[in-house]
């Protein structure tokens, strides 16, 4: 590397991180938010993003084959601020829906970023779990990706439906077995969002993660079901590409995305071997229509925080119970300080029982 490249990265590295450590709190706060709470929050973890916007004033290096790296570094910083922006404004208005929006712009700021992953070591760190860090400089500096791996989307861009996005390792090999996590998104919301709550650990520890977005608003919960289908043909194009593991396909989701987790993953057709809903609405008609040969020593994760406002945490445990009593093997994690949000912190233990059992 030449004198002029050496001095370029050393004028990234204040901006790199910066714009690491804003969103490490923007996570943060994505974890721990509630809405009463959100004011005091977002006083306890300060202004990283000043200290962002400090740090993007008169970064411009002149090296010219830093500049791609330059234009991803701004690309991924321009929503991670606007992240801060609409959580302050958010704070102020006493309005969650509008907190959960400005959330929303960090997966638009980790899309941006994540090129860099090869190219950076402290991104590259960032999208690994904390305990694979060592593992950073085999994956930063790598030699091309093998072919038809990393982020895939499909038919998932901004305001379409029905499509989904997906991630293979870039280091996959086709002579061995991958385990397959199909995750769901919350009501309103999109699979390519959502991908990003599962990227460090399916990096980490070699999964291929698929996010589909729902066919309508939200998911097939009343009314004709159009996503299982969609589900299904998902599940049919990655087994069809890509070397599945037969006995590991975990359906997943969160909220809306968890009751039809459990709706659609109850039914006799379901090619899912593993359930895990999260912060779930739950009604005991869905242990009515579940096929209770289906249901029979089906292992289900069931996570639940015992501060969701959205979805009390009793509907969790009439879910337990009700799928305990129809022969699944449930394992009920209650989160005590989690409210209605996604904890990325508990993959670990869900990875973990995916591959135990």
């Amino acid at each position: 590397m030449s004198t002029a490249q050496d001095a370029a990265l050393a004028e990234m590295t204040p901006v790199v991180s910066a714009l690491l450590r804003a969103l490490r709190v923007l996570e943060f706060v994505g974890r721990h938010l509630e809405p009463e709470h959100l004011p005091a929050l977002l006083a306890a973890v300060g202004t990283p993003d000043e200290t962002l916007r400090g740090a993007l004033a008169g970064f411009d290096p002149t090296t010219e084959s830093l500049a791609e790296c330059s234009a991803h570094i701004r690309r991924a910083a321009e929503p991670t601020l606007a992240a801060f922006d609409g959580l302050r404004a958010a704070a102020t208005a006493m309005d969650v829906r509008a907190a959960y929006r400005a959330l929303r712009r960090e997966s638009l700021a980790l899309e941006a970023l994540y090129p860099l992953a090869r190219q950076l070591a402290p991104v590259d760190a960032f999208f690994l779990e904390p305990d694979s860090h060592a593992a950073a400089a085999s994956h930063a500096g790598q030699s091309t990706p093998a072919a038809h791996t990393g982020i895939i989307h499909s038919g998932n861009e901004a305001g379409e439906r029905g499509g989904f996005s997906l991630y293979v390792p870039e280091n996959y090999r086709p002579e061995r077995t991958y385990p397959l996590v199909v995750a769901l998104h919350g009501g309103s919301g999109y699979g390519r969002n959502f991908l990003w709550n599962w990227l460090r650990i399916a990096r980490s520890r070699g999964l291929i993660v698929a996010c589909p977005t729902a066919t309508e608003s939200t998911w097939a919960l009343a009314g004709p079901d159009l996503d299982t289908p969609n589900l299904t043909r998902v599940v049919d194009l990655v087994r069809g590409r890509w070397n599945i593991d037969p006995r590991r396909l975990l359906l997943s989701g969160m909220s809306d995305g968890g009751s039809f987790a459990l709706l659609s993953g109850l039914r006799a057709d379901s090619p899912f071997t593993h359930l895990a809903p999260f912060a779930a609405g739950f009604h005991p008609l869905m242990a009515e229509l579940a096929d209770r040969y289906r249901a029979r020593r089906l292992p289900v994760y069931l996570v639940h925080g015992v501060r969701d406002w959205m979805f009390p945490v009793e509907l969790a445990q009439t879910a337990q119970r009700m799928l305990s009593h129809i022969g699944a093997l449930v394992t009920y994690r209650e989160v005590d300080d989690l409210a209605h949000v996604y904890p990325r912190d508990e993959n670990a233990a869900l990875v973990a029982w995916l591959l135990a059992n």
